[in-house]
């Protein structure tokens, strides 16, 4: 199924393909503090619909991971990286897709800390 997401302000936007019925909760340090709900989708799932100038980044740790942020209103909506196969993977904020009713989303608890 094909899903719209997007930051607060809408400067960051984007559709992604994807069955979503459960969200990993991360608790590496900047999961932890943003709150963000992920599901992870092969790159090519993912199609940003706003210029990609509108996005910010930020890494740390082991700076595998594209932290994808709005530098207007702050919101996180997606990251990308590659999987322990090397595969281009996006980490989508299941809190940024509107459609989506969290409340019928299975929560898996994921240990990030090591990340």
């Amino acid at each position: 199924m094909k899903y719209e997401g997007s930051c607060h302000c809408g400067n960051v936007a984007f559709e992604v393909e994807g069955e979503f019925d459960s969200g990993l909760d991360c608790n590496c340090s900047m999961c932890r503090r943003r709150g963000g709900l992920l599901a992870f989708v092969p790159a090519e799932n993912l199609r940003l619909t706003t210029p990609r100038e509108n996005l910010s980044t930020y890494t740390f740790n082991r700076h595998v991971i594209e932290h994808h942020f709005c530098a207007n209103c702050g919101i996180a909506p997606y990251g990308e990286g590659s999987d322990p196969k090397g595969n281009r993977m996006a980490a989508v904020n299941l809190r940024c897709i509107p459609a989506l009713d969290l409340e019928t989303l299975t929560i898996n608890k994921v240990d990030g800390r090591s990340f």
